[in-house]
């Protein structure tokens, strides 16, 4: 089992950066593909960026290739998103999540963290 503690969001411009963290707990971190999904007021829960447990592939969502980055830390157990050239339809609440399958479908993660708010201004 592993618990999940994102930190790292806020308020920023359009154009502007903000690099989330997910800090994880227990033995087997190194075990998980980790996710990031977000979900905006009103609309489901969408997958953002994945990556496999060694770090060794990330598969991004069109909507943010080229502008946001996965990567993973096992020996901290963290995973990282760094978003960049932020923008308004950006703005949602990001989660991350660990699970043993890669896959872009929210069900497949069997861990989830509180999610943290990110706010885009235009």
């Amino acid at each position: 089992q592993v618990q999940l503690v994102e930190s790292g969001g806020g308020l920023v411009q359009a154009g502007g950066s903000l690099r989330l963290s997910c800090a994880a707990s227990g033995r087997t971190f190194s075990s998980y593909v980790m996710g990031w999904f977000r979900q905006a007021p009103g609309k489901e829960r969408e997958f953002v960026a994945r990556i496999t447990w060694n770090g060794g592939s990330t598969y991004l969502a069109d909507s943010v290739k080229g502008r946001f980055t996965i990567s993973r830390d096992n020996a901290k157990n963290t995973v990282s998103l760094q978003m960049n050239s932020l923008q308004p339809e950006d703005t949602a609440v990001y989660y991350c999540a660990a699970g043993y399958g890669s896959s872009s479908s929210w069900y497949r993660y069997d861990y989830w963290g509180q999610g943290t708010q990110v706010t885009v201004s235009s």
